[in-house]
């Protein structure tokens, strides 16, 4: 794996010099000449661990978890402050963790940022099953917000046991979002389970929609090495088959797909907080990325309390690009849409598409896994599938090892990848 990662790294980036993350911070982030910038906040906070998540979270604590928000609201004003003006942005996320444990407080958070910026294209919140109430909604949507994504995983029991979840009680959810209505509803699903098969995939993907929802995700599983669960991972040509059919289902359904695992129905809803060109990270292990540098929050919570109460910001590491390496960055992600326009990358670039990979994408286009219209490259079956199986050997060789490490150490010295 890192062989492979290493080598497309090499190539892509037209250098031998690896993505090294150090221990250092800017005490102001220049994002105020970034366009399509994102807001996300971190909650880390769950009732109950699973298993199989990766994300930075602890067990739940009343008055542990005001600090945290109290933490993070001057976190928000520390970013900020020297900024005269608003900033306009596309939109704001809220993930973990669980961020309906602070659902009487995100309206408070939400008009913190509202002080700093103009968000344009809504507000989004991830939800745990359990969080599906209809108080709960009504205080979420009081709050401003207009979109949410519900983590159910999987309805199948069995799935759901070797998830370590509970049953879905699908009847109350369908009431909760039929009387507290939001502009987009999605549901997390995953996919490559063991002995998943693809009707148990499409049942799970009929019962979302059934449910009341205009949006599902169906994640790959990913088995990261610091997690304690055990569960074992799907071949290659069965995933791939999975995919394929689950696609090719959703798509004979009318279904739209604006992302590699995403689909909607009727119009165009959409939740992702990654295809954009620039966000703001709020919270512990939040990340920011701007033009020319990527950085990570310290993962620990009292590590971030710590950094803002003595007025400094709460980065752990920071990735300083070159220009190459912002490219790839670039390319990975709005890859993960399923299309990418060489127009718009030669807006952020100055740099024509063509001139910076022309070989890569004429191979690409001979392998069958991209075609191009009007200078747009849109992924084929093939190519999703094999973005997907790099992007999961990319998270294997990179994310993997760095979100080990930060779980373990409040601030590394370095990390090269």
């Amino acid at each position: 794996m890192s062989i492979i990662t290493t080598l497309t790294r090499m190539w892509l980036t037209r250098g031998v010099k690896p993505f090294t993350f150090k221990n250092e911070y800017d005490q102001e982030l220049p994002y105020i000449d970034c366009d399509g910038l994102g807001l996300y906040v971190h909650i880390p906070f769950c009732r109950r661990i699973c298993h199989f998540c990766p994300y930075c979270k602890e067990l739940y604590d009343a008055q542990r978890c005001n600090r945290y928000v109290d933490t993070l609201l001057r976190e928000i004003d520390l970013v900020s402050a020297n900024q005269a003006e608003k900033k306009t942005v596309t939109s704001l996320y809220f993930g973990g963790g669980t961020p309906a444990l602070v659902a009487e407080r995100l309206g408070e958070i939400i008009h913190a940022l509202e002080k700093h910026f103009v968000i344009t294209e809504g507000i989004g919140v991830e939800l745990h099953p359990d969080n599906v109430t209809v108080e709960v909604l009504t205080t979420l949507k009081e709050a401003g917000v207009t979109k949410i994504s519900i983590g159910i995983q999987s309805f199948g029991e069995k799935y759901q046991h070797i998830l370590g979840r509970n049953m879905v009680d699908l009847s109350s959810m369908a009431t909760a979002l039929q009387t507290v209505p939001f502009e987009t509803v999605s549901m997390d699903l995953i996919f490559a389970l063991p002995g998943q098969t693809f009707e148990d995939l499409r049942q799970d993907v009929d019962m979302a929609f059934a449910t009341g929802v205009n949006h599902v995700a169906i994640y790959p599983f990913i088995d990261f090495t610091f997690t304690p669960g055990n569960v074992p991972a799907m071949g290659k040509k069965e995933k791939r088959k999975l995919l394929d059919d689950i696609t090719n289902y959703c798509i004979s359904k009318g279904y739209g797909r604006n992302s590699i695992w995403t689909f909607h129905s009727g119009q165009e809803s959409c939740y992702s907080s990654v295809t954009r060109d620039n966000f703001l990270g709020f919270g512990c292990s939040a990340t920011t990325l701007l033009r020319d540098q990527f950085k990570i929050n310290t993962f620990s919570v009292d590590a971030y309390i710590n950094r803002i109460d003595a007025g400094k910001l709460p980065t752990s590491l920071t990735l300083r690009f070159t220009r190459h390496q912002r490219m790839v960055y670039y390319l990975f992600w709005m890859a993960y849409s399923t299309k990418v326009s060489g127009e718009d990358f030669q807006q952020f670039f100055g740099v024509p598409l063509r001139r910076a990979y022309g070989f890569e994408l004429w191979l690409a286009k001979m392998l069958g896994f991209v075609t191009e219209q009007d200078g747009v490259y849109a992924m084929t079956l093939k190519g999703a599938f094999y973005y997907h199986y790099y992007e999961n050997f990319y998270t294997l060789a990179y994310i993997d090892k760095m979100w080990g490490i930060m779980r373990k150490e409040a601030f590394p010295e370095e990390i090269r990848l």
